[in-house]
């Protein structure tokens, strides 16, 4: 069976590793060359309803995010009527941006990239705007075109899912982007002018918002027509969309990234939200009282998008435009690591006793379990890497670790359902039995064959890390193989000594669940 893509596959994200057309050479605002190879990357995103900072930590495939900072300035809502820049949004924009150079300083980023979109790029006084910006603060904005707007934002779906297949759509605060993406391969992107921002002003003029949305989406070249492929929604338009379908829906697992929405739950969600008031969109946790008002122009956009597109899937992408830019920023070494392995080798290498053992780990269960496919192998080894990084938690809060574990550090392209399968694992890793998650709602997100074969893993686990006391260098004398006689543990070389009755026990557990018996044979 071939092995998935790992840290030193060159063969994970190749083609999109290429892909460097936006910024290409180009200086970039504070860059220091010292520190390029794996400092912390800056990203400032200037978009048309809120410019945003965020610093992603260094040398990381998976980074985790250092600071993340947001002020609604605004700038587009006066574009439609005026073709300018809102002038009190340009003074809290300055503002912030003089506060986060400052800050990038502080947080001693080594490339601080910004990048102006739809607004800055239409307003007449856009380029006033950005010579402001740098003569007050030193930040050059790269103002991005619409196909490189839709680029850098399909080039984060990928950043976060190098497997996705499909069209990706950004909705900004004045534009929206379309871009294909196939086989790490980010392919040509158009804009559009369905912003909730433009529409709301179509609106105010008595405008039917819904024609609009009809007649530019019936203009799209066929090629980005998802016609039965899925559909990545990126910005934070969507993303409010989609913490309302999960309360709607009592949706157990509260991850917005991989996020998958069927076509009929989103027609649903389109429709309520369409017709929703803001101050009824606002009555929902988690909505702020800013982006309510512009929520029901993104259902009515996502309305017409289901009714031009068809996708066979809605996935919400927590990762977009910013995260595009920083892939472009990071080495070419980092950029071809598989992101779900590389992010849990991170937290192994963080907080494991023994970083390193966990590859061990994961070969070891890989000999007893026989994966089904390339699929299960890969999750497996995931386990292997965050099978150790819980021993310090306080025993009694173990299994609640192991779900902040898969829920809250900076993994990604695993799906929900392989979320909840991993964090079962991690949890019967530390304490076995069915009532050990009997508490946890995001379990009914998986079949009873899920829950069985999360069990196998825990168990498989557990033995191995029993054996080696979480070591490296033992379990490669440890044999275990399964076949119809049962599960045999050979204990050979250095391990002949480590038989004992907690052996025997765990290898019990571990063949039961298994539905076979097991023995131990000494070499």
């Amino acid at each position: 069976m071939p092995r998935p893509p790992s840290l030193g596959d060159a063969r994970a994200l190749g083609a999109a590793d290429m892909q460097r057309d936006f910024f290409g050479v180009g200086a970039r605002s504070f860059a220091r060359p010292d520190r390029l190879a794996d400092g912390r990357i800056g990203v400032i995103d200037a978009g048309s309803n809120s410019v945003r900072l965020v610093v992603f930590e260094g040398g990381q495939r998976s980074p985790a995010v250092i600071h993340n900072e947001k002020v609604m300035c605004a700038l587009g809502a006066r574009l439609n009527d005026t073709g300018r820049l809102d002038p009190a949004g340009v003074g809290r924009a300055l503002a912030a941006l003089r506060r986060f150079a400052a800050l990038a300083d502080h947080l001693e980023v080594a490339a601080l990239q910004g990048v102006a979109t739809a607004a800055i790029r239409d307003a007449e006084d856009g380029p006033e705007f950005r010579a402001a910006v740098e003569r007050e603060t030193g930040i050059r904005l790269t103002v991005a075109s619409g196909g490189d707007e839709a680029r850098l934002s399909a080039q984060g779906v990928l950043f976060g899912n190098p497997g996705a297949a499909g069209i990706v759509v950004d909705l900004g605060g004045a534009s929206m982007e379309l871009c294909g993406v196939a086989e790490g391969r980010v392919g040509p992107g158009v804009t559009t002018p369905l912003g909730p921002l433009r529409l709301a002003a179509i609106a105010a003029r008595g405008g039917d918002v819904g024609a609009e949305v009809r007649r530019t989406l019936d203009a799209l070249d066929p090629s980005l027509r998802a016609h039965g492929h899925r559909m990545y929604l990126v910005g934070g338009s969507w993303r409010a969309l989609a913490r309302l379908q999960m309360d709607r829906a009592d949706y157990p697992l509260k991850v917005l990234h991989e996020y998958t929405i069927g076509p009929d739950d989103a027609a649903g969600l389109a429709d309520w939200a369409a017709a929703a008031s803001p101050e009824a969109i606002a009555a929902f946790a988690g909505v702020s009282q800013s982006r309510a008002p512009v929520l029901p122009f993104a259902g009515e956009v996502l309305r017409g998008l289901l009714a031009a597109l068809a996708p066979r899937e809605v996935v919400v992408s927590a990762f977009g435009l910013r995260e595009g830019v920083c892939f472009e920023n990071m080495p070419p070494l980092l950029r071809r690591q598989d992101p779900l392995i590389a992010g849990c080798i991170d937290q192994e290498q963080r907080r494991a006793r023994a970083p390193g053992f966990g590859a061990e780990l994961g070969d070891w269960v890989l000999r007893a379990l026989h994966p089904a496919d390339a699929a299960e192998e890969r999750l497996i080894r995931a386990a292997g890497h965050l099978a150790d990084v819980n021993w310090r938690t306080h025993p009694d809060y173990r299994v609640q670790g192991c779900w902040e574990t898969v829920t809250r550090v900076s993994v990604s392209d695993i799906g929900h359902r392989a979320r909840v399968i991993l964090g079962a694992a991690l949890s019967y890793r530390h304490k076995r039995g069915r009532k050990t998650l009997a508490g946890v709602d995001a379990m009914r997100l998986i079949s009873e064959a899920e829950r069985d074969r999360a069990e196998q893993i825990g168990l498989a686990l557990r033995l191995g890390i029993e054996i080696a006391a979480g070591t490296p260098g033992v379990l490669g004398d440890v044999e275990v193989t399964r076949d119809e006689a049962g599960l045999s543990l050979t204990l050979g070389g250095a391990s002949a000594e480590l038989r004992g009755e907690e052996i025997e026990r765990r290898l019990a557990q571990f063949a039961k669940a298994l539905g076979v018996e097991g023995r131990i044979v000494s070499a």
